[in-house]
């Protein structure tokens, strides 16, 4: 990142820099009154160079991932005599690099169905004194992240062990067409050593455990380099506040015990998952009439031994959760070795059960792939179902009628994660079984319930198009409404005629942004649908056993026509979704403005801790909340000044979250300025027990003052909505979008229709941080009681 110059600080107590020699200490705190303006970027990051306004800027401290700059102008700020009128001291804290980094970045399209599940956790309803339910729905998550992970190592062994090592290695016209595996082929080898079946499947079971390798080496590396700065440490909050919201608890930003267990148990489960497949075609093998028994004993034995791993595993997914009341330094060192290396062992001695010889032994058919997979899918159904029955109960002993979904947020989610990692599992499969067939007939494919998961498809999006054309609609009517309120909002007197293509442009704009609101519905209906459709799925391919191409044989002409082409467009949908996805990728790893657009992505969904699944993207709040915290309480500390921290979008979502972290004499010294926030319109609704009504008031309550700005024309931000008197408070009346309809003498070229950027360049903006500066007292002391719930009559709305 290109800058004028860097400047290292002197470190003084637990990292902050120490007063210059110009900043005078007195027996009440420091003296110099000087005023700092703390800038946090929001999704898709932004240049400090323009967050400042100005080309010559200094790093104050950070690293090149994240870091804190200011104008080169007011880098000795400090050291500048005090001056009660001086413009205040503008930094700005840039974390985009924490998303949208280097090219491995592009890797973590591979996590997707990962984050979705772990965002299913934190949406869980408000509740009090429930903590036994609240814990039930951690642990039904984490639960169905496990499975997750299964599903994804589950799809590498049927690609690398039943479709490229038994089928078509065992197949002669499939390896004929493919010479690499000639080595592996019977046929083609002349008997080789590695032409027997069970040891094709041991060295095809390296790819598995390789990918379940990657996981484990993403997932500790990351940790690394994202979750293990520790926040500022700090008491306990009382009670009371406690329950308002979790973010303000000492250990909620500090996930290391939690990730490292389900890291290990994740991975036992990877390795697990290749020793069963690797090993159960030989045990089928063995446990054939005139079998040999002392392998078929061995078989018993290892199948004893995958059972007790898997419910180990099991027991440590649910055994703990998050600890969020202290700093939990402590790591399960010995659970953590032992736990993956057990199974890693176990996965070594199945490859040499399953490579011993056995004349004779030949493959045939498919593996057991239907019984795997259509296991897991009814596994995945059933948590749905019963989380869906714990959130509602959570949301009718605290009803919010905010909340989205009436509190189905999490199994929604949760619903579209399991179809989201089953499309990436079926179209990786077919795929491979695409390329490996060539023109058909040589291999019998994959599994049948992928085929019947595959031919839902296209009905799933029907009804995305159907949801598609209501926006639209829908759309329309809000335009038709919005068009007199933009004729009304602009009206200046003056008698000039309206532009009718200006206020459509206008009213477009307004009506496309009030379609963030319908978000819950689309989700609701998409995930209903697909979890009765993948239900019909399961219930069609157990039941006919025949692709539904091949079940609907002898039907009536236009069902057996119905189930074809679906059969043929979902195959066609899934290669090509297959094909985009890798193209994303690849293009992600080597054009960083692509890999922004997918950072936008990871801005949004990796803000959550991994509290349910270790190998989701990283955390990147787990960063930048405490550099925010230690930024804020070592800056007030030193210099006893006032300090707004100002957050455009996701920014004003970690500057909340850093306030909630500060100690309670320094939090009521902090003005919070928000624009473009997605506080109450997205986090407060999707994530109630965190970001809602009591949490939001809360915050209000806490910090020394705080407004919050938006526009109609934004799809992202909107107002806080704080119940009763909290709300004029701190949402300021929506900011004109555009600043002028026409030309005029203040702006004699016309004004773009900003909707979620820009918000500096409203002078609303200036005059809305002037205002809290003023009311933050100067000098280092608190503001001043508020009676009861309110503050003074001095607290204006405006």
């Amino acid at each position: 990142m290109e800058r004028a110059q860097e400047r290292v600080s002197t470190s003084g107590v637990n990292g902050a820099a120490e007063p210059p020699g110009g900043s005078k200490r007195t027996g009440a705190g420091v003296t110099t009154g000087i005023a700092l303006e703390l800038l946090v970027h929001g999704v898709g990051g932004a240049r400090p160079e323009k967050m400042l306004n100005d080309p010559r800027i200094v790093r104050v401290t950070g690293d090149d991932t994240a870091a804190v700059f200011r104008r080169v102008d007011d880098a000795e700020a400090e050291d500048e005599r005090a001056d009660p009128h001086r413009a205040p001291v503008r930094e700005a804290y840039v974390w985009c690099n924490l998303t949208s980094g280097n090219g491995t970045r592009a890797l973590w399209l591979l996590l997707l169905p990962f984050m979705v599940v772990n965002l299913a956790h934190w949406m869980r309803p408000t509740a009090r004194n429930r903590q036994g339910t609240v814990r039930f729905y951690g642990l039904l998550v984490r639960l169905a992240g496990l499975s997750l992970t299964v599903l994804l190592v589950a799809a590498a062994c049927e690609v690398a062990l039943d479709l490229t090592a038994w089928q078509c290695a065992g197949t002669r016209a499939c390896a004929e067409a493919h010479s690499w595996l000639g080595f592996l082929s019977p046929t083609e080898s002349g008997g080789g050593w590695w032409s027997a079946p069970g040891r094709r499947l041991a060295l095809a079971a390296v790819v598995p455990a390789a990918l379940t390798g990657l996981l484990w080496f993403l997932s500790r590396r990351t940790w690394s380099a994202y979750e293990s700065q520790q926040p500022m440490a700090h008491a306990p909050e009382p009670a009371d506040e406690s329950i308002r919201t979790a973010l303000g608890r000492p250990g909620f930003w500090y996930g290391r015990r939690l990730v490292a267990r389900l890291r290990a148990a994740h991975t036992a489960a990877g390795l697990l998952t290749v020793a069963a497949a690797l090993g159960s075609a030989a045990a089928r093998h063995d446990r054939e009439p005139g079998g040999p028994e002392a392998l078929a004993t061995l078989a018993g034995l290892l199948y004893a031994a995958l059972i007790a791993g898997a419910v180990a595993v099991v027991w440590v997914v649910c055994r703990r959760g998050r600890s969020e009341r202290h700093l939990d330094r402590e790591l399960d060192a010995r659970l953590v070795r032992l736990l993956p290396g057990g199974a890693l062992a176990l996965l070594l001695l199945t490859a040499v059960y399953a490579g011993w010889s056995r004349p004779g032994w030949q493959s045939a058919g498919r593996l057991p792939g239907d019984t795997t997979f259509g296991a897991l899918t009814l596994l995945q159904g059933v948590i749905v179902l019963v989380l869906a029955v714990v959130a509602q109960l959570l949301h009718r002993a605290h009803p919010d009628p905010r909340a989205a979904m009436r509190g189905l947020g999490g199994p929604a989610v949760t619903t579209l994660a399991c179809a989201l990692g089953g499309v990436m599992s079926g179209g990786v499969s077919q795929r491979v079984a695409d390329w490996l067939d060539g023109t058909g007939g040589t291999i019998e494919g994959p599994p049948v319930l992928l085929t019947w998961q595959a031919s839902v498809i296209p009905a799933v999006l029907l009804v995305v198009l159907g949801l598609v054309g209501w926006l639209a609609r829908r759309t329309l009517q809000l335009r038709r409404a919005e068009l007199a309120a933009v004729e009304q909002d602009y009206e200046d007197g003056s008698g000039e005629p309206m532009d009718a293509g200006r206020t459509r442009r206008i009213a477009s704009m307004r009506a496309m942004a009030a379609l963030t609101d319908r978000a819950p519905r689309i989700v609701g209906i998409t995930s209903t649908v697909t979890l009765l459709l993948g239900a019909a799925a399961l219930i069609g391919a157990q039941a006919t056993g025949d692709t539904p191409g091949e079940a609907s044989h002898g039907a009536y002409a236009v069902v057996e026509g119905a189930a074809e082409t679906a059969q043929a467009l979902g195959s066609w949908l899934i290669g090509f979704g297959f094909l985009l996805f890798v193209t994303w990728g690849r293009r992600a790893y080597k054009d960083p403005a692509a890999r922004r657009t997918i950072g936008i992505l990871w801005d949004v969904g990796t803000f959550w801790p991994r509290a349910s699944h270790p190998f989701a993207p990283p955390c990147y709040a787990e960063r930048a909340v405490p550099d925010l915290t230690w930024r804020m309480a070592t800056w007030t500390e030193a210099t006893g000044g006032r300090l707004v921290i100002s957050g455009h979008s996701q920014g004003s979502v970690l500057a909340a979250a850093a306030a909630w972290q500060l100690k309670p004499a320094v939090r009521a010294r902090v003005a919070l300025l928000t624009y473009g926030s997605p506080l109450e319109r997205l986090y407060g609704r999707w994530f109630p027990a965190h970001f809602g009504p009591a949490a939001l008031t809360s915050l209000h309550h806490d910090v020394a003052c705080w407004r919050n700005l938006y526009r109609l024309t934004d799809p992202i931000g909107g107002p806080v909505h704080l119940p009763g008197d909290c709300g004029p408070e701190v949402d300021r009346a929506p900011l004109r979008d555009p600043l002028s309809y026409g030309r005029n003498e203040k702006h004699p070229l016309p004004s773009p229709i900003l909707g979620h950027s820009d918000y500096q360049a409203d002078p609303a903006f200036v005059e809305e941080r002037e205002n809290l500066l003023r009311r933050l007292q100067p000098g280092g002391t608190l503001p001043g009681p508020r009676p009861g719930t309110q503050e003074s009559s001095g607290r204006s709305s405006e």
